[in-house]
């Protein structure tokens, strides 16, 4: 990390949080209008809100350096919790004793989701991030890199797992928390984005806007 600067390392610690958060949130089964999801659905967009601002603020070179740099810490303490905190509820710490299958799929689903969509999220955003307007990066990336991301984690963590609920629903879930994702990150995610960086570059970065590299 001493090749990180220290907005650069907040950053990277907000990414394993938001990871491990949401590694634990899907655990945790909602019933929203007849409609099957989970309550990680409402946290893991934060960190598509906080990978293109890292883009925006320090360009992709940077923003993959904090991606890569993530990806381990946020697998091994999403073992960690998902072991202890398994579908919501304290195991104890015996339960690290044994190995978990069932958390471990999820925490390899993460990590995977996380690494293909997060680069994927900076490829898109990086090719639109110089537009005079500021809102089609955010909004393409969300779209695509959430599209990678959701089907992936959901297909290596609950395909044939051990849990009949997620084994049974799975693409349900993945369908619904796709489409919760996208509508959350173009209503409120990208308007916040928008928000933030104006912030950022008037009173942090004393640069324009369109100056923000």
């Amino acid at each position: 990390m001493n090749d990180l600067s220290f907005p650069s390392k907040k950053l990277w610690f907000t990414h394993i949080f938001i990871i491990v958060l949401s590694n634990f949130a899907v655990q945790i089964p909602l019933m929203i209008g007849g409609v099957h999801t989970t309550l990680g659905t409402f946290t893991y967009p934060f960190i598509f809100l906080t990978t293109d601002l890292t883009t925006r603020i320090f360009g992709q070179k940077r923003a993959r350096r904090i991606v890569f740099m993530a990806m381990i810490p946020a697998l091994a303490l999403s073992y960690i919790f998902g072991t202890l905190f398994e579908q919501g509820q304290f195991r104890g710490f015996a339960a690290l004793g044994g190995f978990n299958l069932f958390v471990f799929r999820i925490a390899l689903a993460s990590f995977s989701a996380y690494v293909l969509g997060q680069l994927a999220d900076i490829l898109v955003f990086q090719r639109l991030r110089r537009m005079k307007q500021w809102w089609p990066a955010p909004a393409a990336s969300s779209i695509f890199g959430n599209l990678l991301d959701t089907y992936v984690f959901f297909a290596v963590a609950f395909y044939a797992c051990p849990v009949p609920f997620m084994a049974e629903h799975w693409v349900e879930i993945a369908n619904v928390d796709y489409l919760v994702k996208v509508c959350a990150n173009l209503s409120i995610f990208v308007p916040i984005y928008g928000a933030v960086l104006a912030f950022l570059s008037k009173y942090v970065l004393k640069r324009p806007l369109t100056a923000i590299a």
